[in-house]
């Protein structure tokens, strides 16, 4: 098949790049160019801004594709380019959005493709479900041959899956557990979430390319695990090999004393409980299995974390903030009790 991406080396997307070069496709790729060698040049490589609209239309003049994806459209404009670049180029034209787009607070912790659309707490859900609804229109109105994927909680070999974390990613939470120090969990830790390895959601999405009943139709993958928060950091201690010490604190109390999207990531995400359904995706890709339990995809991210310096990234003001955060509250303990 050929298929072109925009994007094609984030989290999710180079699991599924890596999948379709070894499975012989013609791969195109929009984007900077920054990660394109890890594809050893088996990628047809558009190195451009995407946000260029005229320069990429004379880039792709005379192509056609079996698929387009873009992963990284987040408003509505750029949906409306791509509809500009790809009308009448692409037999589907498959969107990234976001399982965060769902009702907030949930209305039922078990979630389908037809639970209500609605985020109050986060921006980026609601541009999310702007950019869902404009597809939609574009293939109601226009036939244009949309598919909607929303992810949840997706991760690699580069990060662990956190619920409190600061600007600069997962290591400093690995860096506290390793020294022995609390780290910060939301609520009691004792919510449910899904999280999903990176080359499970790969193998579904490679089943909806080309799919004729993935057109005009929105889909989430997700793994079928869902832990809660307790379970995920002991997962992670268990694997560093230390004990897991947590520090409870109320997700309100959290987004009130941060500079952190704690509102939006947390709030409007993270702190609700969520299980997904996935008999929707089952049917239209019935081969599909997630084959990376938690242990197995926290293992491989750890393991893969210590042996790259460059993915020990510490974040020297987000770990003096959880100390003060505890120290604040500990001290309200003593002054409570006093």
């Amino acid at each position: 098949m050929k298929i072109l991406f925009i994007g094609g080396t984030g989290t999710i997307s180079t699991a599924i790049s890596k999948k379709l070069v070894e499975r012989g496709d013609e791969l195109y790729l929009i984007n900077r160019g920054h990660r394109n060698k890890i594809f050893g040049g088996r990628v047809h490589e558009i190195n451009i801004d995407i946000n260029d609209e005229d320069a990429v239309a004379k880039k792709i003049a005379g192509l056609k594709f079996d698929a387009v994806c873009d992963f990284i459209g987040f408003v509505p404009q750029q949906l409306e380019r791509d509809y500009r670049l790809f009308k009448g180029k692409t037999k589907q034209f498959l969107y990234i959005s976001s399982a965060s787009a769902y009702h907030k607070p949930v209305k039922d912790y078990r979630i389908t493709e037809s639970t209500t659309l609605a985020n109050p707490y986060w921006e980026y859900s609601r541009n999310k479900i702007a950019c869902e609804e404009l597809l939609m229109k574009y293939y109601r109105e226009e036939d244009f041959p949309i598919t909607i994927i929303r992810p949840s909680h997706t991760y690699d070999e580069r990060s662990v899956p956190l619920g409190v974390h600061g600007n600069n990613g997962s290591f400093q939470v690995i860096k506290r557990m390793m020294e022995g120090k609390p780290v910060i969990v939301h609520g009691d830790g004792t919510s449910l979430w899904t999280i999903t390895f990176n080359t499970d959601f790969a193998n579904a999405f490679i089943g909806l390319i080309g799919n004729p009943h993935a057109i005009g139709e929105a889909f989430q993958i997700t793994s079928d695990e869902s832990l809660t928060w307790n379970q995920i950091y002991q997962i992670i201690a268990d694997t560093l090999g230390v004990e897991y010490k947590p520090y409870y604190v109320s997700s309100d109390f959290l987004d009130a004393v941060s500079e952190y999207d704690f509102r939006g990531g947390l709030i409007g995400d993270k702190a609700n409980t969520v299980v997904f359904d996935n008999t929707k995706l089952k049917r239209a890709v019935p081969d599909f299995v997630p084959h990376v339990r938690a242990e197995e995809g926290i293992r491989i991210a750890i393991e893969n974390i210590m042996l790259h310096p460059e993915l020990q990234i510490l974040d020297k003001d987000f770990d003096e903030w959880c100390d003060k955060v505890i120290a604040e509250l500990e001290e309200a303990k003593k002054r409570i009790l006093a």
